[in-house]
């Protein structure tokens, strides 16, 4: 037989090897040593056949020491009927076939640059960590910046910087922490904790201290700095890949907050309604089941509508309002604002043009839709704007596009283009919520810009507050002096109207005059004063 095999007697309840064959002996099986593990071996198998309808049983089996061990399938046979104490042992060498299973599992679970665990033999490290029950933490640093650094200088460096980074992370941690590679340029630090949560802040001390000093890299010395996520054991259910999740997370939150982040659950529930809100306005977008209100902008010298404001409203289908402080943030970091906007335009010039039908002409009334930063970046507005006028059949004159100061400044000489195109069409450019952000007064004079908005948080209380009028008086000072007319918001009195009219403020929209209408009762104002 050209594989290991003996014959095996039962004696006393021991067993022992009868006779063996060439390969047996050729094997090291009959030495000592392995002998004695193979009997050891044997004598809990055994116990397996009694009270059983089995003759054979085949198990694996490891013999040798840690570093000459060898490893085997093996077969134990009653030999027969009439001598229940006789089996014959086979033994199949799997020696080979493990190594090359080891070596393809450690291959799987290391990053082959800089020989750390990657993401799945990290994940491993957690499972053992958890399965000891000791506490624990896990940090993920992210390498700012990398992404340039990449492309401007090639993978090369890009390569040459990642080991050294996880050459310095190693030389940061203690000997009983563990690191890994768990994404491009993401490296993750599995820490026990022998006291308090406050030994993770320690070490990500640690680590920026580690990265402060600048990399050499070619020609250049470059700064990298880490932005670093720190989960805690105890806030997730066992999962290592959550928990990896988890500080991932936090790692976001760091990059906003410019410092060390840690994962609190209710961050990460926030960011599933998120998500969850993103898919109901997607639909809601797709099945056409928002609206627009309209809110009446007056002018102050008259009292007159002259305008009215778009305001998207999205009830959903099981009959919950959504505020839009809640939905269009949603909307900007989705890319929905664009397709939002766009419906947004059509459906408020078709209200307008509704409105001329029931007039029987031109009911005298503008229509003002709000334009997101996001929007004017991701889509081509003057086109947009274009089509929906050819669309409607109306004029440029009767639109104006509110944009707000980050909309405006974050690239003056992009926005100045599209103003200029949008100006071509006859539309008018308001800067909405003005005095809130940051305006270059260049920048001002150099936009065509025809109305600045004034933001409710001066207008409001303004009568009790000297300071807010020493703020809309300049603001109106200014709008006058490049031409421009103004707009203030958040008027809620009679008396709140008239000052700003004293004042020089050209028009006013807030609760004294109306709240937000449905077309019906906006039609009703616009019918009332014809």
């Amino acid at each position: 037989m050209a594989i290991p095999a003996a014959e095996i007697a039962l004696v006393d309840g021991r067993p022992i090897v009868v006779t063996s064959n060439e390969a047996f002996r050729r094997a090291g099986l009959n030495e000592a040593a392995a002998l004695s593990m193979l009997i050891d071996e044997l004598a809990t198998r055994f116990a397996m056949f009694p009270g059983q309808e089995r003759d054979s049983i085949e198990f694996p089996i490891a013999l040798g020491d840690v570093i000459d061990r060898r490893y085997f399938q093996a077969t134990l046979t009653r030999s027969a009927e009439d001598e229940p104490d006789s089996f014959v042992l086979m033994l199949v060498d799997h020696t080979a076939q493990h190594h090359t299973e080891r070596s393809l599992r450690r291959e799987m679970t290391i990053d082959s640059l800089t020989g750390l665990p990657n993401r799945q033999g990290f994940g491993d490290l957690i499972e053992l960590m958890m399965e000891t029950g000791h506490a624990h933490a896990v940090l993920v640093v992210d390498l700012n910046r990398f992404g340039r650094l990449n492309a401007c200088m090639g993978s090369l460096v890009a390569d040459e910087l990642l080991i050294t980074v996880a050459r310095r992370l190693k030389g940061a941690l203690r000997s009983r922490d563990s690191i890994g590679r768990i994404g491009g340029n993401e490296f993750g630090v599995l820490m026990m904790i022998d006291g308090g949560e406050d030994e993770a802040h320690v070490l990500a001390e640690r680590i920026e201290r580690a990265l402060a000093a600048p990399f050499r890299l070619t020609d250049f010395e470059v700064n990298v700095e880490g932005s670093i996520g720190i989960a805690f054991g105890a806030d997730q259910d066992g999962d290592a890949e959550e928990l990896i999740r988890h500080a991932q997370f936090a790692v976001k939150q760091t990059k906003t907050a410019g410092h060390t982040q840690v994962y609190h659950p209710q961050a990460f529930t926030l960011a599933r309604a998120q998500f969850a809100m993103e898919t109901a306005l997607r639909h809601a977008i797709e099945r056409e089941e928002l609206h627009l209100a309209y809110q009446p902008i007056c002018d102050l010298s008259t009292g007159k509508v002259v305008s009215f404001e778009a305001l998207a409203r999205w009830r959903d289908a099981d009959g919950r309002d959504h505020f839009p402080s809640d939905f269009i943030p949603v909307a900007e970091e989705s890319g929905l604002i664009v397709p939002l906007g766009r419906w947004a335009i059509d459906r408020a010039l078709s209200q307008l043009t509704e409105w001329d039908r029931r007039a029987g002409g031109h009911c005298g009334i503008r229509m003002s839709v709000n334009v997101s930063a996001i929007q004017l970046q991701r889509d081509v507005i003057p086109d947009v704007i274009e089509q929906a006028l050819a669309r409607t059949a109306l004029t440029g004159d009767r639109l104006t596009l509110e944009l707000t100061e980050s909309a405006i400044v974050g690239d003056p000489d992009r926005v100045t283009g599209i103003m200029e195109a949008l100006k071509a069409l006859g539309t008018m450019v308001a800067m909405d919520d003005f005095g809130t952000g940051y305006s270059s007064l260049a920048y001002l004079q150099r936009l065509p810009i025809d109305v600045l908005k004034i933001d409710r948080s001066f207008v409001s209380g303004m009568l009790a507050d000297r300071d807010k009028i020493a703020i809309v008086r300049a603001i109106l000072g200014l709008a006058q002096a490049l031409g421009m007319k103004t707009t203030a918001e958040g008027i809620e009195t009679i008396e709140l109207g008239q000052t700003l009219a004293a004042l020089g403020c050209t028009y006013g929209q807030g609760y004294v005059y109306a709240r937000p209408l449905d077309p019906d009762a906006a039609w009703a104002m616009i019918a009332a004063q014809a």
